[in-house]
């Protein structure tokens, strides 16, 4: 274990200057990120250090664990809480890819449908493997597979 990922050294240089700047939210949020691909670098059968790309993956995984938090707080009345969630998922998607638009997630996935030469819904298992990895992060997996069912049902 060399050399650590940029994106884990920008996480570390953060936590320090929120720390300094006494940003609690900040704060907060990038300990829990940090700790969070913590435990993901020692499970398994060795400890490992994370690439860039399984980092953004935990990252994005927290964010949309604070996304349902924030959705159940605020369905039962706790709009304290619900903030406290929302203000910690924007602080982790400041460290994640842009999200695509969903012009650009339907021109994926078409290009996928053609790649593949997928027609009808029993090939959504085909579509999906091909999109995913052109997608990595910048979409939640609900929303592609919402794409994929659409534009097949279309097709």
């Amino acid at each position: 274990m060399d050399r650590m990922s940029a994106l884990k050294d920008k996480l570390k240089a953060d936590l320090t200057a929120s720390l300094k700047s006494r940003d609690e939210v900040r704060l907060r949020t990038i300990r829990m990120a940090l700790a969070a691909v913590n435990v993901e670098e020692v499970a398994g059968k060795e400890a490992r250090e994370l690439s860039d790309d399984e980092i953004i993956k935990v990252l994005t995984k927290e964010a949309k664990k604070r996304r349902e938090a924030a959705e159940a707080f605020s369905n039962a009345g706790r709009a304290e809480q619900a903030q406290a969630e929302l203000d910690e998922q924007a602080v982790l998607e400041e460290y994640l890819p842009a999200q695509l638009s969903d012009e650009e997630l339907v021109q994926l996935v078409d290009a996928a449908i053609a790649e593949v030469g997928a027609s009808g819904p029993q090939a959504m298992g085909q579509v999906m493997k091909a999109v995913n990895p052109k997608v990595a992060g910048r979409a939640e997996g609900g929303r592609v597979a919402a794409t994929v069912r659409a534009r097949l049902a279309a097709g």
